[in-house]
């Protein structure tokens, strides 16, 4: 096919590493048929991908309704093939899922790129869960292809993910069968700022910190742009009751895309519980006054589509700590949910404004730290002297003389390294604040000593690069030192953001 018709559509953002896997996908020669599933949480733009690269190659896509049942849904999919042959609506009467699957085979077989997209197809296994094992029959049929085009390129997509993921595991029909499984993640946060037009980094930090880098966020609360000021975005998106993005409304529809979630009672609890500062199996099970046991499950239904995660110290093996990792579920945990009385009477910016310090210490410096960590695995490796580090996160390190611990905001280890190996090779070592102040020598005296103390332990320090991420920038006896050495990097706001060079470079 012509590669111009392949070309990634202009109206889609970023994904090129997507797109060039799914039009490899559909383009592969290969006469038998291949599978492939997609899967990502609500509003993360699947469906919008796999609608664009099917206008692209002029395949079949049709997507499933929650709320339609098995005969309504076989004779709306009949219709679509229908349409899709050439033919009028109501052409086709097709009987069964078995009738429904061959015929959109078929049909799209007729194409230069035989292409089949069902989207949130989780919809359908409920009322009809033989679909996987009558697919399996039709691609062990169709192994050895027909014709000289290529076989049927079948997608199933899909935002419940737990049911995606398990589509593919243990005795499942096409366990073995995918050739993708492709779990689409929200826009990084450099192309969430190029895909919302945000012009002030400050504004797109404190955006993606409520939600993310989720595409689908954009049509339902770009009105008024951030670019108009944050306070009045905020309260006339996600703190306005009657705004489909309201974070109570949008934090309901989230929890609902899981079919293993219904006690929504006790997942509330716990998501609150983690807010609050509950960081382990044990704690979150004190604060509801349940056995640890009892958590468990929960925790890991909560972990598998990300709306909490666990993060492991990169250096030693203690217990993961436990966060909110989904924005839009952070921001109504902490923010919204408290303030719940007051912003439902429609006091939505006295609401704000009692919030505001909650945000700004328990919301905007958290995920500060976050991107540092996510600046430091992207496009640190230009500014490294090793280029691209290994793995990084988070560690602490006890300081015996000063009977303290120092917690580690960044840490990564050399390319390579695995972590919590002993006498590990460390890459970088940083620090990063949201506070106001602008940072100075005494921030990195501090690095200096932990960096000391390290050596001391015996990782291997002599390449390490030590860094400070600051949100207001740094002091000018800082940004001095920094010149004059090869082992310090200063990253401010524009820097992360990739608008900027490191202020000791501009010297």
């Amino acid at each position: 096919m012509d590669e111009s018709v392949l070309a990634k559509p202009g109206d889609v953002v970023d994904r090129d590493r997507e797109w060039g896997l799914l039009t490899e996908f559909v383009t592969d020669p290969d006469p038998a048929m291949r599978l492939g599933i997609v899967s990502g949480r609500r509003r993360h733009g699947k469906s919008y991908l796999l609608q664009a690269l099917s206008e692209r190659v002029g395949g079949l896509y049709v997507t499933a309704v929650r709320e339609e049942g098995r005969l309504p849904a076989i004779q709306r999919f009949s219709d679509a093939i229908a349409v899709h042959a050439g033919l009028r609506p109501g052409t086709l009467r097709l009987t069964d899922w078995r009738e429904v699957l061959s015929n959109a085979l078929d049909v799209t077989a007729r194409s230069r790129t035989p292409l089949l997209v069902i989207d949130e197809s989780p919809y359908l296994l409920q009322h009809s869960p033989e679909i996987p094992g009558l697919l399996q029959q039709l691609y062990d049929e169709r192994q050895r292809g027909s014709g000289a085009g290529p076989g049927a390129r079948v997608i199933l997509c899909g935002s419940a993910m737990s049911v995606m993921h398990e589509l593919l595991s243990g005795t499942e029909p096409l366990r073995g069968r995918a050739v993708i499984d492709l779990r689409l993640g929200a826009f990084d946060y450099r192309a969430a700022r190029e895909f919302w037009q945000i012009d002030d980094p400050l504004t797109a930090l404190q955006v993606h910190a409520v939600l993310g880098g989720a595409p689908g966020y954009r049509p339902v609360a770009a009105r008024p742009h951030p670019n108009d000021g944050l306070v009045s975005w905020l309260t006339r998106t996600l703190l306005d009751p009657g705004r489909a993005v309201y974070s109570r409304m949008e934090t309901e529809y989230l929890l609902r895309e899981d079919p293993r979630i219904t006690q929504h009672t006790l997942y509330y609890d716990i998501l609150t519980a983690i807010a609050q500062g509950a960081t382990t199996p044990t704690r979150i099970g004190a604060a509801l006054e349940r056995q640890r046991n009892a958590v468990t499950h929960p925790l890991d239904v909560l972990e598998s589509p990300g709306y909490i995660q666990r993060e492991q110290d990169i250096l030693r093996p203690r217990h993961p700590v436990i966060t909110l990792a989904d924005p839009v579920i952070r921001f109504n945990q902490l923010i919204t949910l408290p303030q719940a009385a007051t912003v439902e009477q429609g006091f939505a910016e006295e609401a704000w404004q009692a919030a505001a310090p909650t945000f700004n210490s328990k919301i905007l410096g958290p995920h500060f730290e976050d991107l540092a960590r996510t600046f430091t695995r992207r496009y640190a490796r230009t500014l490294l002297p090793g280029g691209l580090p290994g793995p990084v996160g988070t560690t602490e390190v006890a300081d015996p003389v000063a009977r303290t611990k120092h917690e580690v905001d960044v840490i990564a280890l050399a390319l390579g390294e695995r972590p919590q190996a002993p006498r590990a090779r460390i890459a970088l070592l940083g620090e990063a604040k949201a506070t106001a102040a602008r940072r100075g020598t005494g921030d990195l005296q501090r690095l200096e000593r932990i960096r000391t103390l390290l050596a001391g332990q015996g990782y291997d320090t002599a390449g390490t690069t030590l860094a400070l991420f600051s949100l207001h920038g740094f002091h000018p006896d800082l940004i001095e030192s920094a010149a004059g050495r090869d082992d310090l990097l200063l990253v401010d706001l524009a820097t992360l953001y990739g608008v900027g060079q490191p202020p000791f470079l501009s010297r």
